[in-house]
């Protein structure tokens, strides 16, 4: 793997700087227990060894005495070693035409005994990289070069001078994907083409010049993607694309890893059983009960009811060949508002699957965008295009037939958008369920200062369940605030970690539920929007009480609130 650099430079004195936030550029992922690190030397470039945390080390090679802590980068500030003028670096971006530069200073290599060493940058590896660059020209055809449209997320790069999407891998990197997709264009049987682009396809997030390393100890490459945006990688990784046995996100490992493995799930498909082995609890295969996966995909619903046991298409989800009252169980994703506009993100990958699966260029779509696509960051166009599908799904449900999906979202309009969809589809929520959504180590998670680890499972009906639920004017905020509490309770009783996003989302999920009681939409909606404005109060009422139970107290606060 090598390490790289972005470089710019200085405003004042045009000094060439590297952009390093820290010279501590490789640590281990558990730093507390494996404190040892590695630094580059900011005057001569040497490796040093050092602990995670130093912040004074003297250089193994030239003897200066550095910061490993203290980079050029602090913040959104540049702060220059030679002049130390101070400037910001989106200005000094704006003022180019093209991306920043960048250059490698190390590398980490694996020898056949299965160490690992980090050393410096030598001439073999500007010759090897020269030897790419001679290459590139007679491989333009494997590369698509395709504009980057604007957009809520591309204009996050376009920002940065990026303009094509093939400027976000470097030479070598354009190289080495160009000769794998040459080599999988040339597949003549249609259904191992597909095998190998859909490859080639997870290769190209571990392998661009917006990863990053991940740590000592761990898989190495943290992906583009980590991140649901676009975001430039001051000190990006190159991986090695093809792969060894030690590698991650490459070729050679993704083809066992993710390919055979997806074969032998559809050759012999397999249920999960959660069982207890002495004092761990160890997830069980059990086989035999799923049906195989081996079987002919019908195109349409008159081919799939005629005998066929799947059915998959592409399209507007708002409008389908299904029967009315003929599915017993919908389970979807929809978008969340206007978080991640995930079909601009999609058009990385896209880009080149058209190219491979598609060389003669018949394809007419260049993006995988939609002027029909729900995620919308105008409010009431998503909530018009996600009744639109919500209504389609209430028409092909049978009457006691189940709509679940998952959702979150950080703000009110996120939650009051979503249930307008709902109700106005003629659907009632009637349970919420709290599910672990992201690792904790995940990335969105690490940065957000009230991080929500927990989604909503919704579950909705057709018709209102008037067994279950008289209907009333009102609700008690007590019931919501003592449901939250023991679900909160439960989760923290199950060692995990609840923050006050989770309680938030515990909390709204609650009062979801019992709106099914009210039977008023206006009245319904405005009990939702007076969550807004106590939202934070009531869930650190939730998440600071150790009693599951609401003191009389509490519940005069919570009513006045509510009133």
């Amino acid at each position: 793997y090598y390490f790289w650099v972005k470089v710019i430079a200085c405003q004042t004195c045009q000094y060439k700087m590297d952009l390093f936030k820290s010279r501590v550029f490789a640590k281990h992922a558990y730093p507390n227990k494996y404190p040892q690190s590695k630094s580059i030397c900011p005057t001569c470039y040497a490796i040093n060894n050092v602990l995670y945390n130093d912040t004074t080390t003297k250089c193994q090679q030239c003897d200066s005495l550095y910061n490993p802590q203290s980079g050029t980068v602090h913040g959104s500030k540049i702060i220059c070693p030679s002049c130390h003028a101070t400037f910001a670096l989106i200005d000094a971006v704006r003022k180019r035409e093209i991306p920043l530069e960048e250059r490698m200073y190390a590398k980490v290599v694996l020898y056949q005994d299965g160490k690992k060493d980090f050393l410096p940058i030598d001439e073999s590896d500007l010759k090897t990289y020269q030897r790419a660059e001679d290459m590139l020209p007679a491989l333009w055809d494997y590369i698509p070069q395709i504009q980057i449209q604007s957009g809520y997320n591309t204009n996050q790069i376009l920002n940065y001078n990026y303009r094509y999407w093939y400027q976000t891998f470097n030479t070598r990197q354009l190289v080495s994907l160009a000769l794998l997709s040459a080599e999988i264009t040339r597949i003549q049987k249609p259904e191992l083409k597909e095998i190998f682009a859909c490859l080639f396809s997870s290769i190209l997030e571990f392998n661009n010049m917006f990863a990053s390393f991940k740590g000592i100890g761990t898989g190495a490459v943290r992906p583009m993607f980590s991140h649901h945006i676009l975001k430039p990688e001051l000190t990006p990784l190159e991986a090695n694309p093809w792969g060894t046995e030690k590698s991650s996100g490459s070729f050679s490992t993704f083809f066992e890893s993710r390919i055979l493995r997806a074969l032998d799930y559809k050759n012999d498909p397999f249920e999960l059983r959660l069982s207890q082995k002495k004092e761990k609890i160890a997830a069980e295969k059990i086989y035999k009960i799923t049906k195989s996966l081996n079987t002919t995909i019908a195109a349409d619903y008159q081919s799939f009811i005629s005998g066929n046991s799947v059915y998959l298409s592409t399209g507007d989800s708002s409008h389908t060949d299904i029967a009315d009252e003929s599915v017993d169980l919908v389970i979807t994703d929809p978008p969340f508002f206007d978080n991640v506009h995930y079909s601009q993100l999609a058009d990385f990958f896209h880009v080149w699957l058209r190219n491979i699966l598609d060389p003669q260029g018949l394809m007419t779509h260049i993006t995988t965008r939609s002027p029909y696509e729900v995620q919308n960051t105008q409010i009431d166009t998503f909530i018009e295009r996600l009744i639109s599908v919500f209504t389609e799904c209430h028409r092909v449900l049978k009457k006691d037939g189940l709509l679940v999906f998952t959702y979150h979202h950080s703000r009110n309009e996120g939650w009051i958008a979503l249930y307008k969809a709902i109700r106005n589809a003629g659907f009632w929520i009637t349970k919420t369920h709290p599910v672990k959504a992201e690792m904790s180590v995940a990335v969105p998670i690490q940065q957000s200062k009230e991080p929500i680890n927990f989604d909503l499972i919704i579950v909705c009906r057709r018709t209102r369940p008037d067994i279950l639920y008289p209907i009333h004017n009102d609700i008690s905020p007590v019931l919501c605030l003592n449901e939250a509490k023991e679900a909160t309770k439960a989760l923290q009783q199950a060692s995990m970690n609840v923050s006050l996003g989770d309680v938030k989302t515990i909390l709204t999920g609650c009062l979801l539920s019992k709106l099914a009681e009210v039977d008023n939409l206006s009245r319904e909606l405005l009990l939702l929007k007076s969550l807004e404005a106590n939202l934070d109060i009531l869930a650190r009422n939730v998440i600071s009480s150790n009693d599951s139970h609401t003191s009389n107290g509490t519940r005069q606060y919570v009513k006045t609130l509510w009133d």
